[in-house]
């Protein structure tokens, strides 16, 4: 039987699962693949420092360079750019297929990859980068190849995730249920990348580069994330029959004529209100959901564990048994196509709901005057619910709450709606926008 030499760059939380399942599985792998694969060499910066299961030591190296050079198949789990971004480019000029869960170098620079991979012919495979455990890239690369998907909307970070959903049950503040995630491992003392949107971008510009086969970068991401979400806004939310999400979102939109007649895709995360009965909703903890819309297939929905070092390599286990079967029959590396060529198109080309909450005098008159703002803008008001603050602290006294949900409305039409309530002397604050999804 062909053997074939594995190498392994990162043995962290994922990396050591990998390692550990190609050691010890390595019957049923090569029964399933009709190869030995040999894991040749793990590098990794320290040699000596504590792994998530106990590994041969004469496997480490800190020579990551030299490690690639002799591989048939690298797996790349170092994270980041630099040296990630050099190694797998190494690894492809000497003939290499390539497996990494590296969604920040993807997101920044895929472009790049796919085409030094497309060149050489090897296979360059991902799926860990999105989701975790979740098998979504291949099906929407493979399994979708004959159908035109219109949308995908996805809970793509557990960290998030876990965060909202001890706001919605318990009814914390943010700054709790984010110690409560640090407390459990489910978010890093660094919070930011996971909070702000920024690692929930990286993996929407993935999606919609797989889903819409054009190349989208992260710069073509509109990304906002979820600190300032209060427990104000999950309570109103839960009372008007919504939960409060962080989604991926990428859709193919067609502009007005007025606007340029243009159709493109917009990719954008950030707090969405949902349905409660939308699928989406029940996606509870730190799990991940991906919702697909589709033209022929219809919804789809692919639901599992989004992090932890067991499930993600299966992931990655998954890429380097598909990228082992293609070096044993021979071929061209499978990658994604990329013929659609659709332009990115900004947050302003979508229109969709919103919940807008403020701040504003409890005296005659006031919804009047605001609803009147409303309609000069042409933005539809569907519900409005007050709320009458008595001593409420850190509420201006004497105020009212009002949440306002609308019809379907342009960012831009929101935006001046937004500027114009400001400017009124009976508003004390914009408390919150958000988009509204699923209705």
């Amino acid at each position: 039987m062909k053997t074939l030499k594995v190498a392994l760059l990162g043995c962290g939380n994922v990396g050591s699962q990998v390692a550990r399942i190609l050691l010890e599985d390595a019957d049923a792998l090569a029964a399933r693949t009709g190869a030995r694969l040999e894991l040749s060499g793990i590098a990794v910066r320290t040699i000596d420092a504590p792994r998530g299961a106990e590994l041969p030591r004469e496997l480490f190296t800190t020579d990551a360079a030299a490690l690639v050079k002799s591989a048939d198949i690298v797996i790349e789990l170092l994270g980041g750019i630099e040296p990630a971004r050099t190694l797998i480019l190494s690894a492809i000029e000497h003939g290499a297929c390539v497996v990494t869960g590296n969604k920040a170098l993807l997101a920044a620079d895929g472009p790049t990859l796919y085409e030094k991979a497309d060149a050489a012919g090897v296979q360059l495979s991902y799926e860990a980068a999105v989701a975790g455990a979740i098998p979504i890239l291949r099906p929407i690369r493979d399994s979708l190849a004959g159908d035109k998907i219109t949308r995908v909307l996805g809970i793509v970070n557990g960290t998030t995730n876990f965060i909202l959903d001890q706001m919605d049950s318990t009814g914390a503040q943010f700054d709790d249920a984010l110690k409560e995630a640090q407390r459990l491992g489910y978010a890093e003392a660094d919070p930011t990348a996971d909070v702000e949107g920024h690692d929930a971008a990286a993996k929407a510009a993935i999606l919609a580069s797989l889903s819409f086969h054009t190349r989208f970068a992260l710069e073509n991401v509109h990304c906002q994330g979820i600190s300032s979400v209060t427990a104000a806004d999950i309570a109103a939310a839960k009372d008007a029959g919504f939960v409060i999400k962080l989604l991926a979102i990428a859709e193919k939109l067609s502009v007005s004529a007025a606007d340029g007649g243009t159709e493109g895709v917009c990719v954008r995360v950030h707090p969405t209100l949902l349905p409660r009965e939308h699928p989406l909703a029940a996606v509870r903890g730190a799990f991940n959901a991906v919702f697909i819309e589709a033209e022929s297939a219809g919804e789809l929905m692919f639901y599992g564990q989004g992090a932890g070092g067991t499930p993600t390599a299966s992931a990655v286990l998954g890429d380097v048994v598909s990228a082992a079967r293609r070096l044993v029959l021979g071929g061209p590396g499978r990658t994604e196509t990329t013929t659609g060529h659709v332009p990115a198109l900004g947050i302003d080309a979508v229109r969709t709901s919103y919940c807008v909450g403020l701040d504003v005098a409890d005296q005659p008159g006031v919804l009047a005057r605001i609803a009147q703002l409303f309609a000069e803008n042409r933005v539809s008001i569907e519900t409005m619910r007050q709320t009458i603050h008595r001593e409420v602290p850190g509420v201006t006294p004497g105020s009212a709450e009002l949440r306002i949900v609308t019809h379907r409305a342009s960012e831009a039409a929101l935006a001046a709606t937004v500027q114009a309530i400001t400017g009124l002397d009976i508003v004390n604050s914009v408390t919150s926008v958000l988009r509204v999804e699923g209705v």
